[in-house]
């Protein structure tokens, strides 16, 4: 019975021995990667939903009635200003100007003959033959040729602008859209021909909140060029090969979306983008000299984030944290960080506080690189 009691004793302390041993080694081992704060230079870009509208895009109306009598392009088509795009059958409207000009060179006659009759009337009262009333008459009979010369020569004008208005003209350069009326269509004034749009330039229409608006302002003051460029991203998620820069600010907020907008222009050279298209302004803003932490070296408590800093002692202290902007895979820090300190960068699941931690160091700029590929 003895014997079997000193086992028990020699067993209990090799136990002991041997957690003790553990717990050691469980010490020695609690190696943690770590990382320290530096200063650097980033930005953060914001994509916003936008309409994209030909610099120039204006619908081709008709300007007089009658019959489509020739379609000289076709949909898709360049063309530039001044090229003829469809004819109306102007018959009728040179039998007009016609006879607008006969009825002007009638009035120019009935003047030249008022203007003999004064002259006699005139010569004629020099002589006291007639009264010098009736050279008033003669003189308002001439006046009221003139006034008749006139209105037939501003008739005249009025039919050759409608003879002109028979042929449709480009009234720039652009591309032509869809043509709704075929050859022999009767076309009424207004009738609605076909669309031109210039797209060798575009203007990208988006909104800003308020408080976007405000911080926009104000980074502009720091960064005028960066601030006024931005990207434009396509429907298909490609960015487009030239930048844009911003050129108008609307000067009123909407009273019911609380928005303000924005227009930028963007060289389309290559003709890539239409009139009506859909894409995303992408708008950068830049930090400078701020302090990145990667996302992966926090942990929430109550809606509240924390990263662990190694202190003096090497012992983990627990340190809440605020964040000016959100990175792919980095916080943009507010509070709570100064540069230099030191923080855990994976592992905090097996971190308590005041936990001596035996620093596997990692260059940040580094960490940056690689969390950049990824």
């Amino acid at each position: 019975m003895k014997s079997k009691f000193i086992v028990i004793i020699l067993l209990c302390a090799l136990f002991n021995k041997s957690c003790k041993n553990i717990e050691e080694k469980s010490e020695s081992n609690d190696v943690f990667p770590t990382t320290t704060i530096a200063q650097i230079d980033t930005f953060t870009v914001t994509d916003y939903v936008t309409e994209i509208h030909a610099v120039q895009n204006v619908e081709i109306r008709a300007r007089v009635t009658g019959y489509l009598d020739k379609i000289h392009i076709d949909e898709g088509a360049a063309v530039t200003k001044g090229q003829i795009l469809f004819s109306i059958n102007n018959k009728e409207y040179i039998e007009e100007l016609a006879k607008a000009k006969a009825l002007y060179r009638s009035a120019i006659a009935d003047v030249d003959a008022a203007e003999l009759e004064l002259k006699n009337v005139n010569q004629l009262a020099e002589k006291k033959i007639v009264s010098v009333t009736e050279v008033a008459i003669a003189k308002n009979k001439l006046e009221a040729q003139k006034a008749k010369m006139e209105e037939a020569k501003a008739h005249q004008s009025y039919v050759e602008i409608k003879l002109s208005n028979s042929e449709i003209k480009a009234p720039f350069s652009g591309t032509i859209n869809r043509i709704p009326h075929k050859v022999g269509s009767l076309i009424n004034e207004g009738t609605l021909l076909t669309s031109l749009a210039d797209n060798e330039d575009v203007y990208a229409y988006f909104d800003l909140s308020e408080k976007e608006y405000l911080n926009y302002e104000r980074n502009l003051k720091n960064d005028t060029t960066n601030s006024k460029t931005v990207s434009l991203i396509l429907a298909d998620g490609v960015e487009h090969n030239f930048k844009g820069r911003i050129e108008t600010i609307e000067g009123a907020i909407d009273e019911n979306t609380g928005n303000i907008a924005f227009r930028a222009k963007f060289p389309n050279p290559q003709k890539l983008i239409k009139h009506g298209a859909s894409g995303k302004v992408r708008l950068l803003k830049k930090f400078t000299n701020v302090c990145l932490i990667p996302q992966k070296s926090t942990f929430e408590i109550q809606d509240k984030l924390y990263v662990y800093v190694i202190n003096q002692d090497n012992k983990a202290e627990m340190r809440n944290i605020e964040y000016v902007a959100r990175l792919p895979h980095f916080f943009i820090l507010k509070s709570g960080l100064n540069a230099g300190e030191t923080i855990v960068l994976e592992g905090m699941g097996n971190i308590k506080e005041d936990m001596v931690i035996q620093r596997q160091e990692k260059n940040l700029r580094k960490i940056i690189k690689e969390l950049a590929v990824k």
